[in-house]
C-alpha cells in the first residue's frame, strides 16, 4: 500500500501529540499549511507540509526563537484591570 500523500487533523495531532484543537489551531493560525476539502471542517495536510513544520519548530528552538509562553489568565489582569507583577 502507498504511503498516503495527505492527513487529517486526528492523525496531525495523534502524530504531534497534541489535541485536534491546537492541531486545528496551528491551520487557523497559518503555521501549518492544510487545504479544506469541502465545507464541513475537512482539513488534509501533506505529509511534507508537517515535515516542513517539524524541522522548522527545530530550527526555532536551535536559534532560540521560540516564543514566549502567555501568561495564565488569572494573573494577566486583576480585578482592579492592572496587570500584576
Amino acid at each position: 500500500m502507498p504511503t498516503p500523500r495527505f492527513l487529517t487533523l486526528d492523525d496531525v495531532a495523534e502524530i504531534l501529540n497534541v489535541s485536534w484543537s491546537q492541531a486545528y489551531a496551528l491551520v487557523r493560525r497559518k503555521e501549518l499549511i492544510a487545504i479544506q476539502i469541502g465545507g464541513r471542517g475537512q482539513w488534509r495536510v501533506e505529509v511534507d507540509e508537517l515535515e516542513r513544520f517539524i524541522q522548522q519548530k527545530y530550527a526555532e528552538a536551535r536559534a532560540g526563537t521560540v516564543p514566549a509562553e502567555k501568561p495564565a489568565r488569572d494573573t494577566e489582569v486583576s480585578s482592579g484591570g492592572t496587570s500584576r507583577s
